[in-house]
């Protein structure tokens, strides 16, 4: 421990601790833009610059330690004016256009100009250009970026992808995709953590509401809604909802406000997919000498792009059964146009994900297997639907809450955990073990596969069957359990993996809160829904049994093979040319 004085504050503190985790212990706030702990500790923007007694020089509070006898200054005259020129010389390259910037009111530059009171930037402005991909689902503006490298810390440390490195040099230096590439060329999965992650608008998703607005104002059209598991845990967050106030019950009373038709719950097609996939992993177990194990989940797309990209040999290990966004989108254009008696071409599906992979996915030309287009026709991320909220000027304050519309309305408690981490491993546990034994398993017998750990492993009696299970969320965990599997140091049977850490929770088209992570709370509350649900077994919702019994007849059937699953080997990474529609 050492003795050091922080504005006057006298502390003890461990020896080795950051000056800036000092500070935070006697709640002395230090600003800072390009700070990420544990993985870009850098000083690269210079702003949490301190002064020290007896040092001419300031130092950055965020990679500098402590020592016995310091005292630190965070906020003299000579820190206020190093810190408020380094903010201005930021500006100077800036686009600081901010009424027209997808994050303003929610941007720590913006935060820290107006804290630091810059009405004006003494300095010539100087802007990079670059063009980028028109239509890809994840959008770089260089005007906005401040070079603070946090997309690609965390894409290198995290995610272990490498997609972003610093180019050119001196004056020109700037962060693009490595290897001279472009964007749909790189081996980026699309998860969006490079934008939750990064501290202004020079990162985002490519955005989808005028699209929405415009399908809305067609009278010919029929607009249905799927709203996933992970999004009712987060969607108020911005709108400074609490979450046992943000129900998904109130989001499909704004949704039904804004022009919505039909509100439904991808919680029906995730109790499918289990249905599916559940299926299918028994199959597999039935004719082991058939298959190589373990079989992988395939509901996440940032995931299967990652498995194409690093292990295109192992694509046959992926359960063939379509994410709950793309089976709900098939059963929508084909058993609820039956159900409504009209033409699947007058249906337009829209889904509110927390993901930015599954605007990729949407548009994949396999993805229209109920023969009326694209079986999704746009993806918005939970970020957007706040947009469209915001555009609506609607009251949710006031809003009553609103029941769904049915029968694609009703999930389990199963299907609403699919938003955590290792909550398909669990929901397909539960089904798999009465589709194997006839008998349901206590709700919560596993639960083992719960928590924020970033590799889980279990093993769970089936039948009197040892099973080896694995989860893993955030790719560079991926990667890690891929290749110990491929060593052969591990063995297991079933494997779900996501690619954002904490699972859609913490998806890339989550609400941003700049330095937290919010989605083990976001977890909570799935579970919490999980627990208190009447149903908690995906083959129990009795809308599922109404679905097979009317339209798919069984898991597996010939039907449901047509619409509920697909073929991973049978579109291209990245196309030539790109032909999204925005």
């Amino acid at each position: 421990m050492v003795n050091i004085t922080i504005d006057k504050n006298n502390l003890l503190v461990p020896e080795g601790m950051t000056i800036l985790d000092a500070a935070k212990s006697c709640h002395v706030s230090i600003p800072n833009l390009c700070y990420m702990e544990e993985l870009n500790e850098i000083g690269a923007c210079r702003v949490c610059a301190i002064e020290i007694e007896g040092r001419e020089r300031l130092v950055t509070a965020c990679n500098n330690v402590v020592e016995e006898g310091m005292v630190i200054h965070t906020n003299s005259p000579k820190v206020r004016e190093a810190r408020r020129t380094n903010v201005e010389l930021i500006l100077s390259q800036h686009d600081s256009n901010c009424a027209v910037c997808v994050r303003s009111g929610n941007c720590s530059l913006q935060d820290l100009a107006n804290d630091l009171g810059i009405i004006e930037i003494p300095y010539q402005k100087t802007l990079p250009h670059a063009r980028w991909t028109e239509g890809f689902p994840l959008v770089r503006n260089y005007e906005k970026c401040i070079k603070c490298m946090r997309c690609i810390q965390v894409c290198d440390k995290v995610q272990d992808l490498k997609v972003w490195d610093i180019a050119n040099t001196g004056s020109r230096t700037n962060v693009d995709v490595s290897g001279n590439l472009r964007i749909e060329e790189s081996d980026c999965a699309l998860c969006g953590q490079c934008i939750t992650h990064c501290p202004t608008g020079a990162l985002r998703e490519r955005d989808d509401t005028d699209v929405v607005f415009e399908a809305l104002a067609d009278p010919d059209k029929i607009l249905v809604v799927q709203i996933a598991p992970a999004v009712r845990a987060a969607w108020g967050e911005s709108l400074d909802l609490p979450r046992e106030f943000a129900t998904v019950k109130r989001l499909a009373a704004a949704l039904r406000r804004i022009g919505f038709d039909y509100i439904f719950d991808t919680n029906f097609t995730a109790d499918l997919t289990i249905m599916e996939e559940g299926s299918e992993f028994v199959e597999r177990l039935g004719n082991a000498d058939k298959h190589t194990f373990p079989m992988f989940t395939s509901c996440c797309p940032g995931w299967i792009r990652f498995i194409k990209s690093q292990y295109p040999d192992m694509l046959d290990q992926l359960s063939t059964a379509k994410s709950p966004q793309q089976m709900f989108g098939a059963v929508a254009k084909s058993y609820y146009a039956q159900v409504l008696d009209v033409d699947p071409s007058k249906i337009f599906s829209v889904s509110i994900m927390p993901c930015t992979a599954k605007k990729f996915e949407a548009g994949l030309p396999v993805m229209n297997s109920a023969g009326a287009g694209q079986d999704v026709d746009v993806v918005l991320t939970t970020r957007e639907v706040e947009r469209l909220i915001r555009a609506e000027s609607l009251d949710v304050k006031n809003l009553p809450e609103e029941e769904l519309d049915t029968p694609l309305g009703s999930g389990s408690g199963a299907a609403v955990i699919f938003g955590a981490t290792g909550g398909v491993m669990e929901a397909a546990l539960r089904s798999a073990y009465f589709l194997v034994t006839g008998e349901n398993p206590e709700p919560d017998a596993f639960q083992d596969v719960r928590g924020r750990k970033g590799w889980k492993e279990a093993t769970f009696n089936l039948a009197g069957t040892d099973l080896r299970v694995a989860v893993a969320s955030g790719l560079g965990n991926t990667r890690r359990l891929v290749e110990a599997i491929r060593r052969g140091d591990v063995e297991y049977d079933f494997v779900e993996i996501m690619a954002c850490p904490g699972g859609c929770a913490g998806g890339g088209g989550q609400p941003i809160w700049d330095g937290q992570e919010l989605a083990g709370d976001r977890a909570d509350v799935l579970y919490g829904l999980d627990k208190i649900s009447d149903i908690r077994f995906s083959h129990e919702n009795p809308s599922i049994t109404k679905c097979y019994g009317e339209f798919f007849e069984k898991p597996l059937s010939h039907k449901s093979h047509e619409l509920l699953h697909t073929d991973h080997r049978t579109w291209e990474l990245n196309p030539t040319k790109w032909e999204y529609e925005k």
